[in-house]
């Protein structure tokens, strides 16, 4: 598996952890996810201010070929969500670490630590 960043975090349901310089986290899905997917026609990530539990499902992303559910990778509260996405959704296939769904505020920062590396996550991926 090819172009996984070693700055981003990662969870076995397939989507990426960024956090950024204010503390809140970026969250987007994989290429890998993307590649699973096909051509992907409509994101739906969760609305901000929801509250949030790690592991729960919080938005779908939609391709030609299936639906899938967006994960949330730490617990936590949505700060924001990528609008561009609703109206340009095949920018996830095109760049899907330049294409973060929404932002979250987690409850604790200390949880990205318990996200897969890029080495850990290829691995996961290829079982």
């Amino acid at each position: 598996m090819s172009n996984l960043p070693g700055d981003l975090k990662y969870a076995k349901t397939h989507e990426w952890a960024k956090l950024a310089d204010d503390g809140n986290v970026r969250v987007g899905i994989t290429d890998f996810a993307q590649e699973q997917l096909g051509d992907i026609v409509f994101v739906e990530p969760p609305k901000a201010g929801r509250k949030v539990a790690a592991g729960e499902s919080v938005g779908v992303v939609e391709s030609v070929k299936a639906a899938s559910d967006i994960y949330a990778p730490l617990a936590g509260e949505v700060v924001a969500a990528n609008d561009d996405l609703g109206a340009s959704p095949e920018r996830v296939n095109a760049d899907a670490y330049g294409s973060w769904m929404y932002r979250l505020k987690p409850d604790n920062a200390a949880d990205l630590g318990q996200l897969l590396d890029a080495a850990a996550y290829e691995k996961a991926s290829a079982e």
